[in-house]
């Protein structure tokens, strides 16, 4: 018969499946890595099988490893959810990892309202961008809450995690000064007809908001740029965009491109659909503080109201309309 398995063992098995390299699930953990060993070789003679396949360049996730993981995080998310409910909030928190992309964002206000609102909690901000790069960290436990689209989420991914609506942001384009477009206070999506708009095509860790773009553009006659490698940095962009020339879909909260002007893009209103997502079962005071400052934005600012003539695809209706969810 199968023993109690202690949650020690099964956050050192999850670190490991995230990580796939002991040196860095041990450094996540702050233990040693000889003692994440131990733990592992001690979870495997428990359940009798083999977890992971290692070899001096890589490790891997066995079968049976595959079909323990989901059932770990279950058990580690209900565990953080009983500390949270029965006297652990006197214990020392640590830090709540937030990816928000730029200092621009929607996602930073919230973040810097957050902080204001919260000052006893500690909220590290992340600036990576890509809703589908940051999904797969915060399932992983290297982070723990995001922003970005979530419809452009794989259906079984999304299952795992808690998401909220934050803002429906209104579509801009980012035109070089001398295009011919350029001189318009806003841009008919029509008027990009025959155009070529850079969307991340080629990033994995972006690949919603391409999908978005995609459909955008889909019978409009206007073109996704060819893939590109992946664009970390706000340097790095202006000066890959600057070199490149590249007309560029964005939103209305967007970085300041010297030499380029950010138009709204009209008839329609194309809009992106911005969620707040975390992994199921988390319990942090700094995740209480985010769903309060997003609550009271939303209503101040009429975040989640749709303009006139605006369009949104139909699967972000279907996920960002109803009740938020906690």
């Amino acid at each position: 018969m199968l023993g109690d398995i202690e949650p020690r063992l099964l956050r050192a098995f999850t670190a490991v499946a995230g990580e796939l390299h002991f040196t860095r699930a041990a450094a996540r953990l702050y233990v040693a890595q000889q003692a994440l060993s131990r733990d592992i070789r001690r979870l495997e003679r428990q359940l009798g099988v083999t977890l992971f396949v290692r070899t001096t360049r890589s490790v891997e996730l066995t079968v049976d490893g595959e079909r323990l993981l989901p059932y770990a995080e279950r058990v580690l998310a209900a565990q953080d959810e009983l500390a949270a409910a029965f006297g652990a909030a006197a214990a020392p928190q640590r830090p709540l990892l937030v990816d928000v992309g730029a200092t621009v964002s929607t996602a930073y206000r919230v973040v810097e309202e957050a902080r204001r609102a919260a000052p006893d909690t500690e909220l590290v901000a992340r600036f990576h961008s890509g809703l589908t790069g940051a999904a797969a960290d915060i399932l992983s436990g290297r982070l723990d809450v995001s922003f970005g689209r979530v419809a452009g989420l794989d259906p079984a991914v999304r299952a795992r995690l808690g998401h909220r609506p934050v803002r429906y942001e209104p579509m801009a384009v980012l035109l070089h000064e001398d295009h011919p477009l350029a001189a318009l206070p806003q841009v008919p999506v029509a008027a990009l007809a025959g155009e070529t708009l850079y969307a991340a095509a080629g990033n994995p860790a972006t690949a919603e908001w391409t999908d978005l773009a995609e459909q955008l553009f889909a019978g409009r006659g206007i073109a996704v740029a060819e893939p590109f490698p992946e664009i970390d940095g706000d340097g790095e962009f202006v000066r890959i965009v600057t070199k490149r020339r590249w007309s560029v879909l964005a939103s209305v909260a967007f970085t300041v491109v010297p030499g380029m002007v950010l138009r709204p893009l009209t008839a329609p209103v194309p809009l992106s659909p911005v969620s707040m997502v975390w992994r199921a079962g988390l319990r942090h005071p700094g995740l209480d503080a985010l769903h309060e400052v997003v609550c009271t934005l939303a209503e101040a600012h009429g975040w989640l109201r749709l303009p006139p003539g605006s369009w949104l695809p139909d699967a972000d209706a279907a996920l960002t309309g109803p009740p938020p969810r906690r």
